[in-house]
């Protein structure tokens, strides 16, 4: 296949980062993570600090929705989140903002477009390889521990919080009971990969 837009996805710990980089390097390809809630911000009128925290805290997100379809804006440029209803966490505004985004960028090409859930909004694309670079908790954890100085204990619950995180943003805005290989062109373990093995891999998958 001739790849002209390529998403990767991670598991906290896996080097996932770091793979997405050295691929997006080899391609030419731009690396696209924050920029997505840069651009979202700008459309939603907001700071990318606020949409960056939206898209991992539900209650802030039912305010934003709220701000957003329903509250007047006071001179400050701030809405007053408690005088607001709070929206059914099943509304498309926000999961269409940020799905917007990202077909956007898609439709550019050259891009390696790293989280986001981007495989699910972008499923069909010509030229699209979906890839997601996962590890075992152990090895996710040892790696955590040592990048952060954590605890192996501390570590450990940093992962499991991580997962559980990513299996309610995947429900949340995409209505996915569960993430599947399926969801992905190319699935690869770091276990034992490093980072140019695992970029290697993409690579190949993606014609180079």
């Amino acid at each position: 296949m001739e790849c002209t837009v390529l998403t990767l996805s991670r598991s906290l710990g896996a080097l996932g980062e770091e793979v997405a980089r050295a691929v997006a390097s080899d391609l030419g390809f731009q690396y696209v993570d924050d920029q997505i809630i840069t651009r979202a911000a700008e459309q939603a009128g907001v700071s990318p600090q606020t949409i960056g925290e939206v898209e991992r805290t539900p209650p802030l997100l039912a305010r934003i929705l709220s701000g957003l379809a329903l509250a007047p804006i006071d001179p400050s440029g701030l809405t007053a989140p408690e005088l607001m209803p709070l929206p059914d966490y099943s509304s498309q505004a926000y999961r269409e903002l940020i799905a917007q985004v990202i077909r956007d960028t898609a439709a550019k090409g050259r891009a390696v477009i790293v989280a986001h859930g981007a495989s699910i909004p972008l499923a069909g694309l010509p030229g699209l390889l979906r890839v997601f670079v996962t590890a075992s908790p152990e090895i996710r954890a040892a790696r955590i521990a040592g990048q952060a100085a954590l605890s192996p204990r501390d570590a450990t619950h940093a992962i499991e919080n991580s997962d559980r995180e990513r299996h309610d943003f995947f429900r949340r805005f995409y209505g996915l009971r569960e993430e599947l290989p399926t969801h992905y062109d190319l699935v690869l373990s770091t276990d034992v990969l490093g980072v140019d093995e695992a970029a290697a891999v993409v690579l190949r998958a993606a014609g180079r």
